[in-house]
């Protein structure tokens, strides 16, 4: 086990570090992403108000029953299509300009198919 407490903690010292720079404030909100080993999650906070504008995820009924999905294998189409939603909400809430937050993920992989889908469907980094 203590190669994976090692694990998680150097990922929270990377976010404390990455968070000390990035601040979303009313005209440009953080887009933070959360990845777990199954799901992947995003939402744009506001951080001059502590409040949620925006949240999608891999566990939504909009994701899992995605026709898109039906013949593809793999995590990271999951994460293009969360990207691309957080992007539809954040676009019908008047928002096109976010900092990207990675949370202390590294960018590759999941996280930067996030950042692609969002970056696809309008939203602007």
């Amino acid at each position: 086990m203590g190669a994976v407490k090692e694990k998680s903690q150097a990922r929270l010292k990377r976010k404390k570090r990455i968070r000390k720079k990035i601040n979303g404030t009313p005209e440009r909100p953080r887009l933070s992403v959360f990845r777990s080993a199954k799901h992947i999650y995003a939402q744009i906070v506001d951080d001059t108000r502590g409040i949620t504008l925006a949240a999608a995820g891999s566990t939504e009924k909009a994701v899992r029953e995605n026709p898109e999905l039906e013949d593809t294998k793999g995590k990271i189409p999951v994460s293009v299509l969360v990207g691309k939603l957080i992007a539809e909400r954040a676009l019908k809430k008047g928002l096109r300009q976010v900092v990207f937050d990675r949370n202390g993920f590294l960018y590759h992989g999941r996280i930067k198919a996030v950042s692609d889908g969002a970056r696809k469907a309008g939203l602007e980094f």
